[in-house]
């Protein structure tokens, strides 16, 4: 196939770069997007291009032209590097910063493996979605480049740390890219560590950027959009259905991870999600939900965590031997993520005790994640209460367990404990009337 006019200006496969703009020019179509990914074969190559409209495609370079638009920018920018800036400042648009972590929403496939790895930087992120920066004047920062299952509560601190840098440096809002698995459990953690004046969202992908179809471009745009917003609470931004249609804003502290692999895996436990994001429009979904706004305050940060806290399952055969090895092995706490109502097997109940004994708050969940603790409602109920464990309420378990590590880290005393675990600090439990 010719193309008259132009056939001087095609090049080799191997003289374009990931991040150069191209024109390919194939089977009577015309793509142009920049270039994610490259992979030379023995049968010729594939490449995929991110599209304008923020969609990728992959296209093998057999019987393909192709046409240099632009190079790409290079980037060494490491996860030791301080702020940058990619874009000119424009005083009309609003400071936004975004941290990277790593995860998905970072990462390549590797091409002999077919493994996932974090290989984009803060920098790769907004590079490879240009668009980003005609909504605001964006800036990157690279705190981290691991995928979320490595996750340790150390890197909490660190993550809070620099949320709190960027709104101390005049950021309006705070996104932050991180790997999906445990995003739930660093929204949690960031929504105690900070009371933030100016929203700081999460988002994430179920597909690397690399990957046609990838949800991470939606989710990036939408993100900036609602760190722009007047909602000042850790977020999480991700779709709200398997199309790219738009997403959904759910509070920190009550969201979870609920498919392994869907876009829209993030649902809101108990509670409504707190707003739609679509089109540059941020509409919250329930006007009764109280949302904390924007204001002219300063970050608040307490970051002090304990992390020997255990998080035991209950389930038929348990034993309380389980409970004795944490109590052995030191640990300052125990979430239990109990059946039903919140109950437990009932000989398990004197190791309980032993905990409470031993100044270890024992925390109570319900593995069926949506509903209320109510532990009064049997006998095997009652027990428990009488042992010294905490009903969470309507806490998510794994909410109470990043809750519990923030509270001994700010106290040790167990009434003191109790009373915080019952205390609404990020609406992670319903506020009932007294």
């Amino acid at each position: 196939m010719s193309y008259k006019g132009i056939s001087n200006e095609f090049l080799e496969f191997a003289s374009i770069s990931i991040g150069d703009s191209i024109k390919i020019f194939k089977n009577d179509i015309i793509y142009e997007g920049m270039v994610l990914d490259k992979e030379t074969s023995p049968e010729g190559g594939h490449m995929v291009l991110k599209l304008k409209n923020g969609h990728n495609i992959g296209s093998s370079i057999n019987e393909t032209k192709i046409k240099l638009v632009e190079r790409g920018l290079k980037t060494n920018l490491n996860h030791e590097d301080n702020l940058t800036s990619i874009n000119v400042n424009n005083s009309i648009k609003k400071d936004v910063s975004i941290i990277s972590t790593g995860g998905t929403v970072a990462s390549v496939v590797d091409d002999e493996t077919g493994a996932v790895h974090p290989a984009f930087t803060a920098e790769d992120i907004i590079r490879t979605n240009p668009e980003l920066m005609d909504q605001a004047n964006i800036k990157g920062k690279t705190v981290l480049k691991i995928l979320s299952e490595n996750i340790r509560p150390k890197h909490w601190i660190k993550s809070a740390r620099a949320v709190r840098d960027e709104i101390d440096e005049g950021a309006y809002g705070v996104v932050v890219a991180h790997g999906t698995d445990t995003m739930h459990y660093t929204a949690s953690a960031l929504s105690f560590i900070l009371d933030t004046p100016v929203p700081v969202v999460l988002t994430g992908a179920q597909l690397s950027l690399d990957k046609p179809s990838s949800d991470a471009f939606m989710n990036l745009v939408n993100s900036v959009t609602a760190a722009e917003s007047d909602l000042a609470e850790v977020m999480v931004c991700m779709h709200a259905t398997e199309n790219d249609s738009y997403c959904f804003l759910h509070r920190g502290t009550r969201v979870r991870k609920m498919h392994s692999t869907r876009k829209d895996a993030f649902k809101s436990i108990n509670v409504s999600p707190m707003a739609k994001v679509q089109n540059g429009n941020v509409t919250l979904t329930d006007r009764k939900m109280h949302c904390k706004k924007r204001h002219d305050g300063e970050v608040e940060i307490k970051d002090s965590l304990e992390e020997k806290v255990a998080f035991i399952k209950s389930h038929p055969g348990i034993s309380g031997e389980l409970i004795d090895y944490h109590i052995d092995k030191d640990y300052k706490g125990i979430i239990i993520e109990g059946t039903g109502l919140g109950h437990c097997p009932v000989d398990i109940t004197p190791s309980l005790q032993r905990a409470r004994d031993s100044n270890i708050p024992v925390v109570m969940t319900s593995q069926c994640l949506y509903g209320e603790i109510d532990m009064g409602v049997y006998s095997s109920g009652r027990k428990l209460t009488a042992a010294g464990v905490i009903p969470a309420r309507d806490m998510l378990p794994e909410t109470a367990l990043v809750k519990l590590m923030w509270t001994l880290g700010q106290t040790d005393d167990l009434k003191e404990v109790q009373r915080i675990m019952h205390t609404n600090i990020a609406g992670e439990i319903e506020n009932k009337p007294s």
